[in-house]
């Protein structure tokens, strides 16, 4: 893991210039940086042959189910909160459900939005207070924000928490009143902090004093800001070679998307926008091809039935 020293110098530097850069100019970068991480990262991405690894404690999936399909959005504007229940009724046509993440302070809390995405079986999360990687800048400043974290995730009854930007320092985040944690990543050397963690599976990050812990959910999938805008992809050809792989070894291929990249009108397409097309496509093969094979699981029910395992 990046050190905490190392870490929060990354994060002054990337936010400090962050804003001052054309939105332009930093999607040029990304997409340079990102062809040289492709050539140089190739053989562990998109799949790190040792991420395969089954953990000791795990025996199978709930009900004989051969993998886990956690589906999970980042909402980072107002603009992908417009567009979260058009979202959620792409995946119901499909049977599925999933979890929004919200950052709480990042725009207007619609309490009714979360409600309405509650009563039809899907999960709300905490995405941060606002959309910055500048949590884990010091430990004071997480510590200060963590209480007003916690306070949202009572408030919004959430047991959940990703950080903007993957950012991630998973001892302080015992300071969380959470069940599980979903800011890490089996892969992605794209990401600020690339540090992955290996594996395709969750696991339990306790306490030093192993007094209590919780689930930490590595995403396995490449992310759609990634695949669509950065990398400019113009199919799912990856996410199904990623997901077929994950199938084999019987682990979770837990994706990420972000309402906010989605776009649901064509004509009205924007440059940092892919055609919905590509989510509807990629669900779709999921749950044809591997129908009756696969546990649709919210976030937090793949953390309460982790916990439930007995330990290693």
């Amino acid at each position: 893991m990046t050190n905490t020293r190392h870490l929060s110098v990354l994060c002054s530097l990337f936010y400090f210039f962050k804003p001052v850069i054309p939105r332009r100019l930093q999607i040029h970068a990304r997409r340079i940086r990102a062809f040289n991480l492709c050539r140089r990262h190739s053989d562990r991405w998109p799949i790190d042959p040792a991420a395969r690894t089954r953990p000791e404690r795990f025996s199978g999936w709930p009900e004989g189910k051969k993998f886990a399909l956690v589906l999970t959005h980042d909402v980072e504007s107002i603009r992908g909160q417009d567009k979260c229940l058009a979202l959620m009724n792409v995946e119901k046509e499909l049977g599925l459900r999933s979890s929004f993440n919200f950052v709480a302070e990042g725009y207007p809390d619609r309490a009714h939005l979360r409600e309405t995405l509650v009563a039809n079986g899907f999960e709300v999360g905490v995405h941060g207070l606002r959309h910055s990687g500048r949590l884990y800048a010091s430990e004071k400043t997480f510590m200060k924000q963590a209480r007003s974290i916690n306070i949202y995730l009572k408030e919004w009854n959430a047991v959940g928490f990703r950080s903007p930007a993957m950012f991630h320092k998973l001892e302080w985040i015992h300071n969380l009143d959470l069940q599980y944690d979903a800011s890490t990543f089996d892969t992605d050397p794209f990401e600020p902090q690339s540090d992955g963690v290996s594996t395709i599976f969750p696991f339990w990050v306790p306490r030093q004093d192993h007094t209590a812990g919780y689930v930490e959910l590595p995403y396995t999938l490449v992310q759609d800001y990634t695949l669509f805008v950065v990398l400019r992809e113009r199919s799912i050809d990856l996410w199904k070679r990623k997901l077929d792989w994950i199938v084999d070894n019987e682990g979770m291929a837990l994706l990420i998307t972000h309402p906010d990249y989605i776009c649901f009108e064509p004509e009205t397409r924007g440059r940092e926008e892919y055609p919905v097309g590509y989510y509807q496509q990629f669900l779709e093969y999921a749950s044809h091809k591997y129908r009756d094979q696969y546990w649709n699981a919210l976030p937090r029910e793949i953390a309460s039935y982790w916990t439930s395992l007995p330990p290693a």
